[in-house]
């Protein structure tokens, strides 16, 4: 891999600092406008940014996640496999879920199409 990461890993950052900070102009400003979401505490999908707006706003008046990259995997269809250590706490603080999950991303343009969440390769026990 070369020194620079890719511009998509790049995009990638900038959106789960976003999301952190909970900057949803940011974080949607890098997105298609037909981006496709999970509702993964709800189930389904949000279709197009105003609709993942909703629903970032809902899901932040239930919990309180914090989603921070770990390591990116470049696939060979040209989408992007996150493994994020995701900690999930209700809003007094008590931590719900801290776990290693898996985002798969597609890019399209330099912005965000879509985003699933996924199980991680076996290869990464005790995650």
């Amino acid at each position: 891999m070369p020194d620079q990461p890719a511009p998509e890993i790049e995009l990638l950052r900038t959106a789960y600092v976003a999301f952190n900070a909970r900057d949803i102009d940011a974080a949607l400003a890098l997105m298609t406008p037909d981006v496709h979401w999970p509702r993964a505490f709800k189930g389904g999908f949000v279709y197009g940014p105003e609709a993942v707006r909703a629903y970032w706003t809902e899901q932040w008046n239930e919990i309180d996640g914090h989603v921070e990259p770990v390591a990116f995997h470049l696939e060979d269809d040209g989408q992007i496999l996150v493994e994020v250590h995701q900690v999930v706490r209700d809003l007094d603080g008590t931590v719900l879920a801290d776990e290693h999950v898996g985002h798969r991303f597609t890019i399209e343009h330099g912005l965000i199409q879509g985003m699933e969440v996924c199980p991680l390769p076996s290869s990464n026990p005790g995650a």
